[in-house]
């Protein structure tokens, strides 16, 4: 999630001397980040049910950006994520085994399928959409996060080769969607390829407020410099100034963040980021208008770094992107069969 602008500064990312590969054990593990790892092995071992618990305070870590997306040195990503720095997203193809989108309008589901999640309603936030580099004034405008201004959205980031933060958003999406669908689910994106640019990231917000949804789970890849791998799960910190209140809202959007936390992992084998969140895969942020606006459950995923080779050979693998989407999806699960 490629943020730019002033208000994004991300947080200089603290990078951990040793990588070390994601492994089952609590032996494996970055000792200061073995609490929130138990709490993800408690999360994804005890199936859809059993409790997320609260994440140790090492786990979450504001990195001391804005409140864009995860520390921008991290970089998170999207127009509430963001990277350093404003890229212009080509188009470029991952592979050519995209999921099409079901339905000409896009923002919602058909008729869901009877299962587990019959009645539940989720709200999928593709960050960026494809189209914004071609609107930059209307995505550079700001708009009201409820603790100060930001902009509407911004391009997001891609990989090195041109494959675009935006198109992998809405192609893990869509993966998800089916997936959800499949368990009853009624499933609301934000956008789905089918408006020119935008939304901005207060409409984001207000989509899933809108659908009184029971989880938003906003999808991004970051843009961080190369040798900065993993994912991180990007949580609303308590905020309590201008229109933003999301003091309701933390302790379920953790229990979500762990859940979808654990779950990614254990589809994917991709481990927590090795530059933020100390090694915990958790951040916690206060400058990203679609947490602070939010006022159902709600968390972003950063999927990858796409400006690392290694990370971005699995962001554009259509396998990949199918793992991802199953983890992202069984930790959504997870957290509404509780």
């Amino acid at each position: 999630m490629s943020y730019v602008g002033p208000d994004f500064d991300p947080p200089q990312p603290r990078r951990s001397p040793l990588r070390r590969p994601l492994v089952v054990t609590a032996a494996a593990l970055v000792p200061g980040a073995l609490a929130g790892w138990l709490v993800w092995q408690a999360t994804g071992s005890g199936g859809d049910a059993g409790g997320s618990g609260s994440a140790a305070a090492g786990a979450s870590s504001t990195a001391g950006s804005p409140d864009n997306g995860s520390a921008r040195t991290s970089t998170p990503s999207g127009s509430d994520s963001g990277s350093h720095s404003r890229k212009t997203a080509s188009t470029g193809s991952g592979d050519d085994d995209k999921v099409p989108s079901p339905s000409a309008s896009g923002s919602s589901s058909g008729p869901a399928a009877s299962g587990p999640l019959t009645g539940k309603v989720v709200v999928i936030d593709p960050g960026h959409n494809p189209g914004n580099f071609q609107h930059t004034t209307e995505i550079n405008r700001k708009v009201n996060i409820g603790t100060n201004f930001k902009e509407c959205d911004t391009t997001g980031t891609s990989t090195n080769s041109g494959y675009s933060e935006a198109d992998f958003t809405l192609d893990v999406a869509r993966r998800a969607r089916k997936i959800l669908e499949e368990q009853g689910a009624t499933v609301k994106f934000t956008q789905d390829g089918n408006r020119a640019w935008g939304p901005c990231v207060d409409e984001r917000a207000r989509i899933g407020n809108e659908a009184d949804a029971d989880a938003v789970v906003s999808v991004h890849a970051d843009g961080s410099g190369a040798g900065n791998r993993g994912f991180h799960v990007i949580l609303p910190g308590a905020v309590n100034d201008g229109g933003a209140d999301t003091r309701p809202i933390v302790a379920p959007s953790r229990d979500l963040g762990e859940r979808v936390a654990g779950r990614f992992v254990r589809n994917t084998g991709s481990a927590p980021s090795n530059y933020v969140g100390g090694g915990t895969g958790l951040v916690t942020r206060k400058d990203l208008g679609g947490l602070n606006l939010s006022t159902v459950p709600k968390v972003f995923i950063e999927c990858g770094n796409m400006r690392d080779s290694k990370d971005a050979a699995l962001l554009t693998s259509g396998a990949w992107r199918q793992k991802a989407a199953q983890g992202i999806s069984e930790g959504i699960s997870g957290f509404l069969r509780k």
